[in-house]
């Protein structure tokens, strides 16, 4: 739990997370490699994933009562991530299990530097059923609904229009970069991307924390508001064109980024879930995630 936890957290508000469950397969080696280049590894294992795994796991951790909607397979990767979701008290009631499908997976591979490149394989993630979305209980005392990009956005429109029906805030990591229509963007109250989703966005580029600033108050004018993280450098918000707001980054030694991001985001909505104050919600998740940075 978080040093930064406020007591009240010892009655918490629920956080619902529509996302994907990855079966990662993580690779360790001196580089990366480029087209047509074989590198030599130095070892590879398992490792819970999946964006919404993750930052349900991220919300879990930080004391939000969380609830996960999602699919995998019934193979042994399904196995593997439904005996994590338990081990951290995460429901696996509405993580449907299909014969017919293989479990979402992924392959990243992880540079000296801690940098990393990913390949996923959605597989479950794209069958993942509506029917949780209109159970009254998964809402019971919510107040934020957390999406991403590795489901249908079919799915994340019917769950931001009940969220929005109930009163809940919508944030969006909108990962990985994809287009998206008009009317699921009309659905989100918080958009959170890196710097790489903010170009594909229609920012200008983003390589330093101004930059990240400009980015967030340019998206900023379409979005209620807008968190731009930006790596080693910081964060940077903007809410309905107003003031940019730059929170420069925690300086730790980097082991490294993966799911850094995820951490960010799953910290940052369950701060939102308890009404805390959105600077001071960036704040401390800007902080976890330098710790997840330094500590894996």
């Amino acid at each position: 739990m978080s040093a930064d936890m406020p007591e009240s957290r010892s009655k918490p508000t629920a956080v619902v997370v529509l996302g994907s469950l990855h079966y990662d397969i993580m690779v360790e080696a001196p580089d990366r490699p480029v087209k047509g280049e074989t590198v030599t590894g130095t070892r590879w294992y398992p490792k819970f994933g999946g964006k919404g795994g993750n930052q349900a796991v991220a919300a879990k951790r930080h004391g939000a009562d969380t609830r996960l909607i999602s699919a995998t397979g019934s193979d042994n990767f399904a196995d593997y991530l439904h005996a994590r979701l338990a081990q951290v008290h995460i429901s696996s009631e509405h993580v449907e299990r299909f014969d017919e499908v293989a479990t979402g997976m992924s392959v990243a591979i992880q540079d000296s530097d801690g940098d990393y490149g990913a390949v996923i394989v959605s597989g479950a993630n794209l069958v993942i059923s509506p029917k949780a979305i209109e159970t009254p209980a998964i809402w019971e005392k919510a107040t934020v609904l957390l999406l991403q990009n590795e489901v249908p956005e079919s799915l994340n429109i019917v769950a931001a229009a009940k969220a929005r029906s109930l009163g809940l805030t919508v944030c969006l990591n909108a990962a990985p970069a994809r287009d998206m229509s008009a009317q699921f963007l009309e659905l989100v109250d918080i958009l959170v991307v890196n710097t790489v989703e903010a170009e594909a966005l229609g920012s200008d580029t983003v390589d330093s924390l101004i930059t990240a600033g400009i980015a967030a108050q340019k998206l900023s004018r379409r979005f209620p508001t807008v968190i731009v993280t930006a790596g080693g450098d910081g964060v940077a918000a903007c809410s309905a064109g107003g003031d940019i707001k730059s929170i420069p980054a925690k300086p730790v030694s980097v082991v490294s980024t993966h799911g850094a991001g995820d951490v960010f985001t799953g910290v940052l909505c369950a701060e939102l879930a308890i009404t805390t104050p959105l600077p001071e919600a960036i704040r401390i998740a800007n902080e976890q995630a330098a710790d997840h940075v330094a500590a894996q």
